[in-house]
């Protein structure tokens, strides 16, 4: 038996601490201070993907601006390693946009948050305000090096020079140089940032996501250099500039409880009925009176003076009541014309088709689907077909198995259409399967936007395009079936052949060589190439 010794000095009791002590601990976090800390989220997971996400930010921020302006993008990449650094490169990215207005530049580029496109319920590249700045932000605090920002906004103007990093505590730019400079170009921006990266070639590379963003993007001409110091031309397959969309306003069914009564707490319409029709799409005084009469309102009060209650009433109200979908004029998909014309640029196939899903909505945001596909010719044959994600032309390269798309594909009986396929897998053919989402709000999974989460409504039009596409995918493949099958009929006729000719000259007399040009033309009629081959 072990006995425990008793001593009379029990333990010392711990102090409590007061809650105004740990409240001298609390403050508040900037979002640039988040960010820090929490870089993974935007992308900047290794420094092989770091690189990657700060020539897309880059990149899409210049197709994005040259689009707005109305102009063909000329945009030149340039990956330069830095001497005696191992671990460190430059990143160059130079476009032909419409340049940025000098008491902006510093908030772009270096102000988390802050940009246009957030507010606009329209189709764009960018949406929050974050990419380019955080790149700026991941360049300072892996080297130390401010970003060096020129830009023009016309021939006669100057061009304006900065240094700038941002200021993590309060999310501001700190401006360490500007100046006025040369520049040759008539309008433009160019941004350089010092990064700790990694260059690899492959999948999931710069290289990779430039000649895929030309195939999205077949109306722009990038010019890369590598760290190699390859360069790589991606021309311009079409001179039309994509379709132009229009702002619309938020559609009632898209609108939740909260964000109604902060519309309601700001809007400088008068009267509900003024509120329903002036804030929302497709509701016209008809159906704004329904809604109202059946959330047992009136139609003069004023909607700042609505509570929650009321708002609540209002919304299930607009729940009960048929709105038309929101317009489309909001999205510009690429077209299956153009994304045929941007497949046969990069990708050398015997058999490309392309479908354009009209268009569907998501909680009140209208959305578009393309499928696009090219099989055969350099595609390998044993190998699992090749996924090119995109959303608002912009490549998806990394978290495939969580993007919606790829459930899609996963869910679609390839079998169906002649492609062989496994249980769960991707199927295994020399195909390219190319998805495009066009929406004035991309559902991305996380702040990186690399995958699109799983609404239903997405993943069902995915594969409706994809059955589309299978189905002309299908008719070829059984072209080609029909082919091999009466070539080698054709072969077997000929290893007879001989034999055959020798027989019907010795019962017939017939000349041996005309006997046999004779058989070998039924043979090509009755099998691949003739007027016949189908009996």
């Amino acid at each position: 038996m072990v006995q425990t010794q008793l001593t009379d000095n029990p333990p010392p009791k711990k102090e409590k601490i007061a809650a105004e002590t740990l409240a001298q601990n609390q403050r508040e976090i900037s979002v640039s201070e988040f960010f820090l800390k929490n870089r993974h989220l935007l992308g900047f997971d290794n420094p092989r993907k770091a690189l990657l996400t700060a020539v897309k930010e880059a990149v899409d921020n210049s197709l994005d601006a040259a689009e707005e302006m109305k102009v063909l993008p000329e945009i030149k990449v340039d990956i330069i390693p830095v001497k005696g650094e191992e671990s460190r490169i430059i990143v160059r990215v130079e476009d032909n946009g419409p340049g940025i207005v000098k008491e902006q530049i510093p908030r772009i580029f270096a102000k988390l948050l802050y940009g246009s496109k957030f507010h606009k319920m329209k189709q764009s590249r960018g949406q929050q305000g974050i990419g380019v700045s955080a790149t700026v932000m991941y360049g300072q605090l892996t080297t130390g090096k401010p970003a060096q920002i020129t830009s023009k906004i016309a021939p006669k103007k100057p061009a304006h020079y900065f240094e700038l990093t941002i200021n993590t505590k309060n999310n501001e730019p700190v401006i360490h140089k500007q100046e006025v400079v040369e520049w040759e170009k008539d309008h433009g921006t160019k941004i350089e940032l010092e990064l700790e990266a990694k260059y690899l070639k492959g999948k999931q590379s710069v290289d990779d996501y430039l000649k895929e963003t030309a195939i999205a993007n077949p109306h722009a001409h990038i010019i890369y250099t590598n760290p190699e110091g390859q360069k790589m031309e991606f021309p311009r397959a079409t001179e039309q500039l994509p379709k132009e969309p229009k702002e619309i306003k938020p559609h009632p069914y898209g609108v939740e409880l909260g964000m109604l009564m902060k519309m309601m707490g700001e809007t400088k319409a008068r009267t509900l009925l003024s509120f329903l029709q002036t804030e929302f799409c497709r509701v016209s005084s008809k159906v704004a009176k329904e809604i109202i009469l059946k959330a047992n309102l009136v139609e003069d009060v004023k909607p700042i003076k609505l509570g929650r209650q009321e708002a609540d009433n209002l919304m299930k109200a607009i729940k009960q009541t048929k709105i038309f979908a929101p317009p489309t004029d909001c999205l510009s998909p690429i077209g299956e014309e153009t994304l045929i014309k941007g497949l046969k640029k990069e990708v050398d196939a015997e058999f490309y088709a392309a479908v354009t899903r009209p268009p569907a909505v998501y909680r009140g945001n209208p959305f578009q689907l393309e499928v696009a596909l090219a099989f055969g010719g350099s595609l390998p044959l044993d190998d699992f077909v090749r996924l090119l994600r995109f959303a608002n032309r912009v490549p998806l390269l990394y978290e495939q198995g969580s993007c919606a798309i790829t459930k899609a594909i996963l869910g679609t009986a390839w079998r169906n259409y002649g492609i062989s396929q496994s249980r769960g897998s991707l199927p295994i053919a020399p195909l390219m399967i190319m998805v495009h989402l066009s929406s004035v709000w991309v559902p991305f999974t996380s702040e990186s936007k690399e995958a699109i989460a799983s609404y239903q409504e997405i993943i069902k039009e995915v594969k409706l395009a994809l059955q589309e596409c299978g189905r002309q995918l299908a008719s070829h493949i059984r072209k080609i079936k029909k082919r091999d099958y009466e070539t080698k009929r054709k072969k077997v006729f000929e290893l007879y052949m001989d034999e055959l000719v020798e027989s019907l000259s010795s019962l017939t007399h017939f000349d041996k060589k005309k006997l046999k040009d004779d058989l070998l033309i039924i043979a090509q009629k009755r099998t691949i190439g003739g007027e016949d081959a189908s009996e």
